[in-house]
């Protein structure tokens, strides 16, 4: 099989949680500058219509939005219905909206466990259990639907940062990952996750701004992430040359895990 056919995402319908910014939003364009069909969903309106226009405008492939806010159950299920609306399969999920909270050991509050936990963990579980049955409508033994669960770095390492929902969040979806790829599997669905190092987002603006050149220097790389190189992991997962990945957890990274220092 040659390369082209290989990491073929051509024509794919493909749905990305928090696609109108940061990581999303560089997941989205991948997508679409590739030949998919893109569906971006979040609870700014917005910012999915702006990104829209803005990725249709690139060609080739298309976007297309469903606002929703995951915090609440009914707009999850507003979404998976509107979805069910408009397209009969599903070939890629993208999981990849959440939120951080940072703060002091003694002062961290008890809502933010449940702002993060429900956005980065539970409604994972939520939407993926939704549209299930789109991504079995798409699957076969030979091109399995897939799941692709954006994790994090602070997921596998213990951070600096004290933001203790995020992180335990993040290992948490990791290892939803991996049971979700054990039962899926068997339904054709594969499951993976890419645990993201630094990249330019609305998330990581604040903690760039202040410590962008150590982040940078503790990479063995020497640099933050580019919007290529979590959409290529996104495109290599969801094409023919992933078809038999079930159950990883990739650094996309630069090396920053290995590279920590105790």
């Amino acid at each position: 099989m040659e390369i082209p056919e290989l990491f073929s995402v051509k024509d794919k319908v493909v749905l990305v949680t928090g696609g109108a910014k940061g990581i999303g939003r560089m997941i989205s364009e991948g997508f679409v500058r590739n030949g998919s069909k893109v569906y971006i969903s979040s609870r700014d309106a917005k910012a999915c219509e702006a990104a829209c226009k803005e990725l249709n405008a690139l060609g080739k492939g298309s976007a297309h939005y469903i606002p929703a806010d995951f915090y609440k159950l009914d707009d999850c299920k507003k979404l998976a219905e509107e979805f069910g609306k408009r397209e009969k399969k599903l070939d890629i999920l993208v999981n990849n909206s959440g939120s951080n909270w940072g703060a002091g050991y003694d002062e961290y509050p008890d809502s933010a466990w449940i702002r993060v936990l429900t956005l980065n963990l539970h409604r994972v579980f939520t939407v993926t259990q939704l549209l299930t049955p789109y991504l079995e409508a798409a699957a076969s033994k030979s091109s399995p639907s897939r799941i692709i669960n954006i994790g994090s770095v602070d997921g596998l390492r213990v951070p600096n940062l004290e933001t203790y929902a995020y992180s335990s969040s993040k290992a948490g979806l990791h290892h939803l990952s991996r049971v979700l790829a054990n039962h899926l599997g068997r339904r054709n669905i594969t499951s993976n996750t890419l645990a993201c190092g630094p990249f330019e987002s609305k998330m990581m603006k604040a903690t760039l701004e202040k410590f962008r050149e150590s982040i940078e220097s503790a990479a063995p790389l020497g640099r933050i992430g580019s919007p290529e190189d979590v959409a290529g992991a996104c495109i290599f997962l969801g094409s023919r040359a992933g078809a038999y990945i079930n159950g990883a957890t990739i650094t996309v990274d630069g090396g920053t895990v290995i590279g920590s220092k105790l």
